[in-house]
């Protein structure tokens, strides 16, 4: 006959950046009248009987049941050995579309002196996984208006881009680049319609999407000094220079993005991505500081500029993202350093970890498995139910794929859990011993 024990994997969600946390170990066998033994150390475990005693660990107890076994709950628990979990920030795809028109020159040139420096260093430094991918015509600055990036980013060496090679150099993983010609008021038509189109250089032939991973969070960033006026797939998209335009057509295009690839982009109650605009508005007050979500639309438009891109602005409003003016190409490097702020800090954690190992010679019952989550860390906790699989979400629930021993939490429950920072997550769950599931 096998024996159900009951675990108890407490993790405090490890949201710094590529933040892991480790389980500790416990002995298996009850220690106190009661049957309650806690681990609060991180030596020991492996071989089962380490109190701990000389780790630096914590953020997992283990809790012998005793008495208690078979109760679902922090307090009952018993592991004969350590595990390992974590609850680690989503990797990032950050997807650039730059203007290529005639009126780009400074601009263009701005953002190739920022975006190693003052960019990409900054995410690189947090420990944040990251890529970037330029979607833009690739070349020189004058008198192309073209764009050229060099290393460390780009895989073009340093000063390389005096006189660029005739295509990009690809940095994989961290950098790619697809070429194409963005003119001034297409670039979200150019962006659905080389989704999957391959591009000239055989670079990308299944388009730019073969770039992205299925796990990230996709951040855009937009660079134009006009507005939207253009059409792909039967669908116009244009701003009209107005709020109200803008609002619309930001809606309109929202819409084709989530259904071009759900998969990537979310869905319109849970978005999977964010589009920060630099473009022709007028300054904010002080000059360098940015539009934040929660500021309207502007319909001003800064010295240089031709529109000011209120659909582009609409957009970043409705994903809660910030917006810049575009011509004063002297703060780039101030512009660059806010937005890579902001990827770092938006950074969402991702919404699946691994069922912890079994102790030495027992097997977990997946289907006992509970989620348990308290709201910044104390308080009362809400347990989240267990459904069949992904069709089957529903609120406060999660589901395991068994074949990987994956726990993911459900939509909206991952929702919730994303917005909180001082979340705590128990998974708690019965092992048999010595028998199989």
């Amino acid at each position: 006959m096998t024996t159900k024990k009951t675990i108890a994997l407490s993790a405090l969600a490890a949201f710094a950046i590529g933040g892991a946390v480790s389980a500790v170990g416990c002995s298996g066998g009850d220690t106190t009248p009661g049957g309650t033994q806690v681990a609060q150390g991180g030596a020991g475990g492996a071989g089962g009987s380490g109190t701990g005693a000389n780790g630096n660990g914590g953020d997992f107890n283990f809790i012998d049941a005793g008495a208690n076994d078979g109760a679902l709950n922090p307090d009952s628990a018993c592991a004969a050995q350590s595990s390992e979990a974590s609850l680690v920030k989503k990797p990032v795809d950050i997807i650039i579309f730059i203007d290529n028109s005639a009126s780009m020159g400074n601009e263009i040139v701005g953002v190739q002196n920022n975006i190693n420096v003052n960019f990409a260093q900054i995410i690189e430094q947090s420990g944040l996984d990251y890529r970037v991918i330029m979607v833009a015509k690739h070349g020189k600055a004058d008198p192309d208006e073209s764009v050229c990036i060099e290393a460390p980013l780009s895989g073009i060496p340093q000063g390389g881009c005096a006189a660029p090679p005739a295509k990009p150099v690809n940095n994989p993983p961290k950098f790619y680049h697809y070429s194409i010609e963005v003119t001034s008021h297409d670039s979200w038509c150019k962006l659905l319609s080389t989704f999957k189109t391959p591009d000239l250089d055989g670079l990308a032939p299944n388009g730019w999407s073969e770039w992205l991973r299925p796990d990230s969070f996709k951040t855009f960033i937009e660079l134009t000094d006009d507005g939207v006026s253009c059409s792909y797939g039967g669908v116009t998209y244009s701003d009209a220079n107005t709020v109200a335009g803008g609002k619309s057509v930001a809606e309109k295009f929202d819409n084709a993005l989530l259904q071009l690839a759900p998969e990537h982009f979310g869905t319109a109650d849970a978005r999977n991505y964010k589009w920060y605009s630099i473009v022709a508005m007028s300054y904010n007050e002080p000059a360098d500081k940015p539009y934040e979500p929660a500021d309207p639309v502007i319909t001003g438009e800064c010295p240089t500029a031709a529109d000011p891109g209120t659909g582009y602005q609409a957009l970043s409003v409705l994903t809660g993202a910030l917006r810049f003016p575009l011509c004063d190409t002297t703060s780039y490097d101030t512009v660059f350093k806010a937005i890579a702020d902001g990827v770092i800090s938006g950074a969402q954690v991702n919404c699946n970890f691994a069922v912890p190992e079994a102790p030495m010679g027992s097997t977990i019952d997946l289907a006992s498995v509970v989620v348990e989550y308290t709201p910044g860390g104390m308080g009362a906790p809400a347990q989240y139910k267990q459904v069949a699989d992904a069709a089957a979400c529903a609120p406060d629930s999660f589901f395991i794929d068994k074949a990987t021993k994956t726990i993911s939490l459900c939509p909206d429950t991952c929702a919730l859990v994303q917005k909180d920072t001082g979340a705590k997550i128990n998974v708690l769950f019965a092992c048999d011993e010595g028998g199989a599931n």
